[in-house]
């Protein structure tokens, strides 16, 4: 086993740490590109900012805000997922292919089971409470 010596350890750690602070931008740069250029993205964010006023508003338990930002980042991360697969899908296959509709059909389609998933839980959460207002 090699040891090397303090400053050099202390030089990579440095690098390492570099690497980290650039992968951490360049994960919030695509967080606002696709907030940016996606219209179902901004849709989702509009979702998750209604949910967080209507959980402040209802005072839901620490369960049920659990529960929300699983769904959060359940949808959101899927949405990221899907754009990122049918940018890739567009610039290999930039013609109408089969395989290419499959592939992005799918990726939709798992944006949509996530969402879906997302207003049945937020209807079990919040129906109830909105049900005690009357």
């Amino acid at each position: 086993m090699e040891f090397k010596p303090k400053e050099e350890l202390k030089e990579e750690m440095e690098i390492e740490t570099k690497r980290l602070i650039h992968s951490f931008k360049y994960a919030g740069t695509g967080i606002f590109t696709s907030l940016k250029k996606e219209k179902n993205m901004k849709i989702h964010f509009f979702a998750m900012i209604l949910v967080i006023i209507l959980g402040i508003i209802f005072q839901i338990s620490s369960t049920e805000w659990i529960a929300c930002i699983i769904l959060f980042a359940g949808v959101i991360g899927t949405e990221m997922l899907n754009t990122a697969i049918e940018t890739v899908v567009d610039m290999v296959t930039p013609y109408k292919n089969s395989k290419a509709k499959i592939a992005k059909d799918v990726a939709a389609g798992g944006v949509l089971v996530w969402a879906i998933a997302s207003v049945f839980i937020g209807g079990i959460i919040f129906i109830p409470k909105i049900i005690e207002l009357f």
